[in-house]
C-alpha cells in the first residue's frame, strides 16, 4: 500500500461526512436486510407472493424482520478492521490489508462459534456483540478463503475462479476512506477482496465499488464517479467484464424502459457473479426517485437480492446521507444500535484519530474498543 492523504475537517464538514458514513452502512444492512427473504425466488414468484409492486418492506427471514445475511456482517468487520489499521499506524506497522484480514478472521470465528469468547481481550468490542454470531448464508468461497488463516494476496489469490458476491457486497467501507485517492480506494479494495475472491472479475468490481462510494460520500455525482471507475479499471487485467457490465448499467438508463425489466435483466445477465449485482445497484441507483424506490427496484427481481439491495442502499446512503434512508425500514433494522455505533467510531477515527489513540489522547478507552495488536 502507499500513503494515504491527510483531510482537515470543520465541523460541518465532520457532520456532513457522520451523516454518509451512517447511510452508507446503515443502506448496506437495509438493502441487505429487504432483499433477505426473496433471494431463492424468481421475479414471477417475489411479485405474486408481495403483491405487483413487488417487496418494498422487510419480511421475515431467519425467523424475524429485518434479518440481516453475511454481507453486513463482513461490512461491519471491514469497518473494525480499517479503524484497527489507522489505530495501529502510529506505531509504524501500517499495513491496511493485514488488518482487515485479521477482522475477517475474527468474523470467521464467529461462524464456528456460539458466542464471544471473553479470553480473547484482543477481539475489541464489535466481536463481542452477540447477534453478530448468527450464520446468515455466507458464500463457500468467504469460508473457504479465510478457513486456514493465510492472508490471500494479489500474487497468490485465494480462490482464483470465484466470480461471486461475497467482496463486492463487503467493500463500501474502503469508499469511506474520504481522505485517501481514488487509486488507493481502489488498490485497497483489491486487495482485500483477493483474501476470498481471485477471479478479476470479482476483485476488480469491489474495487470499482469504492471508487463509486468513495465519490459520492466525497459530494460527487453518481455518473461522474461511475466513469471515474472505468476509467480506473481500464488499465487492470481482466476488467472487461465489470467494464461490460457498468457500461449495460448506463446504457440501461438512457434506453428509459421500465425500470423493474432493466434490473431484472442486468442482475441476471450473469447470474450471481459481482459484476452482475454491482451493474444492477448502479443502474437502480441512477434510475430511482428516492431510496425507497432505489431500494425496491434493488431487490424484486431473480437475481442476487440482497447482494443488489446492499450494493444499492450503500451507494444511495453515502449520496444522500442517513436521514433520506425509509424510517420505517430502520425501525426494525436488525443490529441498527451496533451499525450507528461503528459507523460513528469510523466517522470520528478518520475525523479525529491522533486525538484518540496518540500520544496526547483524550479517549484512552479507544484502545480497549479497538485494541492495536
Amino acid at each position: 500500500m502507499g500513503t494515504a492523504g491527510t483531510a482537515v475537517w470543520g465541523r460541518v464538514e465532520q457532520q456532513d461526512f457522520r451523516s454518509r458514513v451512517r447511510g452508507a452502512l446503515l443502506g448496506v444492512a437495509a438493502g441487505d436486510a429487504l432483499g433477505a427473504p426473496v433471494g431463492p425466488l424468481s421475479l414471477e414468484e417475489i411479485l405474486q407472493e408481495h403483491g405487483a409492486e413487488g417487496l418494498g418492506e422487510f419480511a421475515p427471514a431467519y425467523g424475524r424482520r429485518g434479518a440481516v445475511t453475511a454481507a453486513t456482517q463482513l461490512t461491519l468487520f471491514t469497518v473494525d478492521g480499517l479503524i484497527r489499521a489507522q489505530v495501529r499506524r502510529d506505531t509504524g506497522a501500517w499495513h491496511p490489508p493485514t488488518d482487515v484480514h485479521r477482522a475477517y478472521l475474527r468474523w470467521a470465528a464467529t461462524q464456528r462459534d456460539w458466542g464471544p469468547d471473553e479470553r480473547r481481550k484482543d477481539d475489541g468490542w464489535l466481536a463481542r456483540e452477540e447477534w453478530l454470531y448468527a450464520r446468515r448464508d455466507a458464500e463457500r468461497a468467504t469460508l473457504a478463503g479465510l478457513g486456514d488463516g493465510a492472508m490471500g494476496t494479489l500474487e497468490a489469490p485465494k480462490n482464483p475462479a470465484e466470480r461471486g458476491v461475497g467482496a463486492v457486497t463487503r467493500s463500501a467501507p474502503f469508499g469511506l476512506l474520504v481522505g485517501w485517492e481514488p487509486q488507493l480506494v481502489l488498490q485497497l479494495a483489491v486487495e482485500c477482496a483477493v483474501q476470498t475472491h481471485g477471479y478479476p472479475s470479482a476483485y476488480l468490481s469491489a474495487g470499482a465499488f469504492a471508487v463509486l462510494v468513495h465519490g459520492l460520500a466525497r459530494g460527487e455525482a453518481l455518473d461522474a464517479v461511475v466513469q471515474r471507475a472505468l476509467s480506473m479499471i481500464a488499465t487492470r487485467v481482466g476488467h472487461q467484464a465489470v467494464t461490460d457490465a457498468l457500461r449495460q448499467a448506463l446504457g440501461a438508463v438512457r434506453q428509459g424502459l421500465p425500470a423493474a425489466g432493466q434490473v431484472e435483466s442486468l442482475a441476471r445477465a450473469s447470474d450471481g457473479t459481482a459484476e452482475s449485482a454491482l451493474a444492477a445497484a448502479v443502474y437502480a441507483a441512477l434510475v430511482c426517485e428516492d431510496v425507497r424506490h432505489g431500494l425496491r427496484l434493488a431487490v424484486n427481481h431473480g437475481g442476487a437480492s440482497a447482494a443488489v439491495g446492499s450494493l444499492t442502499g450503500a451507494l444511495l446512503g453515502a449520496l444522500h446521507g442517513e436521514t433520506a434512508l425509509p424510517p420505517s425500514l430502520l425501525a426494525e433494522l436488525e443490529g441498527r444500535s451496533t451499525v450507528l455505533e461503528l459507523a460513528d467510531d469510523f466517522a470520528m477515527e478518520m475525523t479525529q484519530g491522533p486525538a484518540l489513540h496518540g500520544p496526547a489522547a483524550s479517549a484512552p478507552g479507544w484502545l480497549a474498543r479497538y485494541p492495536r495488536a
